[in-house]
């Protein structure tokens, strides 16, 4: 069983990616179930196979197709949570439609969207699973969230002693009524979704997270950003994936020159900042990129005769190790020459300086949010590792 996860910006192509894997690996003889959560419904559009709902449509012999909506999901899986917060909007004088709105609580989408992979993989009727993510820098937050879940469920003397999660949660809040014995159990029933949702996320050997960014500084942060925080929660990156690159051109107009010399620039630097990850680059095609067979021909540019199911890395970009004293970040630098570096804070991130053998790169890394209570140390470098510690100000 091997879950694939696609996420970016906006408009970066994750959705054109996650088309591209599933058509791949259903062409490999590999059932493969195709999973989009977002809102726009852009699913249907890039396959061209008309309206997606939320159970699994049949695109082609090995593959399946489903939409996530999120109201659809809750009404038919989690009604009982939601008409409980429904209730108690209604029960402070809100419109009925005012609370129904506020009751679908901020990052449902991406949980239910999650939810729907737990049942899928309990079905055992798909050998990968496909899942287009929402574009939201919260979407990291949201995969861990079944392992938070998961954790304080065991905790709290097991699921046939907790008493209603969300409602003993909530309830120095709410004045409302005492949960009933219906949303018990279908707390009860969440929370063990969620923990086994969790041994799959972060089951390095199932679950790969690919970042998908266009050749610009925008999205390249956003996905160093990403992969940051995925080192960082423990959730296994194996490829980043660069669309729309314009060719080089030979040309008088100097406007498609400079724009297309800018994203090659881009895309080199990429290599050396995401290092050592697999690099995959994408042209900017001469028409819209929709349909099966121009999916395919995208497939065949990012995977060639490589099964997309296979696990492209295993390692971590950025490892963390904090104590009591602070913090220690490695970052893995291609190509060092001795000890010839430059480390430099500035706020949430660090800039790198690395002599290597293609000259100096510079590389910006994001910091965790535990940082901004500590200063730099010291920062050394090992063969092809740079180790920077940082200290509490408390010592």
């Amino acid at each position: 069983m091997r879950l694939v996860i696609y996420t970016g910006k906006g408009g970066t192509g994750k959705t054109v990616s996650a088309c591209s894997t599933a058509l791949k690996l259903s062409g490999l003889k590999s059932r493969t179930l195709l999973i989009s959560a977002d809102p726009a419904h852009t699913l249907g559009d890039a396959l061209m196979a008309g309206e997606i709902g939320g159970k699994p449509t049949r695109i082609s012999a090995d593959l399946y197709a489903a939409q996530v909506d999120p109201v659809v999901e809750m009404d038919l899986h989690f009604k009982t949570i939601f008409s409980y917060f429904a209730s108690y909007f209604q029960s402070k004088g809100m419109d009925d439609t005012i609370s129904y709105e506020l009751a679908m609580l901020p990052g449902m989408t991406q949980l239910l969207c999650l939810l729907k992979i737990e049942e899928s993989v309990r079905s055992r009727e798909y050998d990968a699973i496909i899942l287009d993510m929402p574009a939201s820098g919260e979407a990291l937050r949201f995969l861990y969230f079944p392992k938070i879940v998961g954790s304080l469920s065991m905790k709290l003397s097991g699921l046939a002693g907790l008493v209603s999660g969300f409602g003993r949660l909530f309830q120095p809040y709410f004045s409302g009524s005492a949960p009933s014995t219906d949303l018990m159990k279908t707390e009860a029933d969440l929370l063990l979704r969620l923990e086994k949702l969790s041994k799959l996320i972060f089951d390095p050997n199932i679950t790969s997270l690919r970042l998908v960014a266009n050749a610009d500084s925008f999205s390249m942060e956003n996905a160093k950003r990403t992969l940051m925080s995925a080192n960082l929660y423990g959730i296994n990156v194996d490829m980043i994936i660069i669309n729309k690159i314009m060719p080089q051109i030979h040309s008088e107009d100097s406007f498609l020159v400079n724009w297309a010399d800018f994203q090659h620039a881009r895309v080199i630097e990429a290599k050396s900042n995401f290092y050592p990850l697999p690099v995959k680059e994408v042209p900017l095609y001469s028409e819209e990129l929709r349909g099966i067979e121009m999916l395919k021909r995208n497939a065949e540019i990012l995977f060639g005769d490589q099964d997309p199911s296979q696990i492209f890395y295993r390692e971590k970009v950025f490892e963390f190790k904090g104590d009591s004293l602070g913090l220690t970040l490695k970052v893995k630098v291609p190509f060092a020459k001795n000890s010839d570096f430059l480390v430099e804070r500035i706020s949430d991130r660090i800039t790198i300086k690395v002599n290597t053998n293609i000259g100096y790169v510079v590389n910006v890394v994001p910091l965790p949010a535990i940082t901004l209570g500590m200063k730099l140390k010291a920062a050394r470098l090992t063969d092809k590792e740079l180790v920077v510690s940082f200290e509490s100000n408390r010592n």
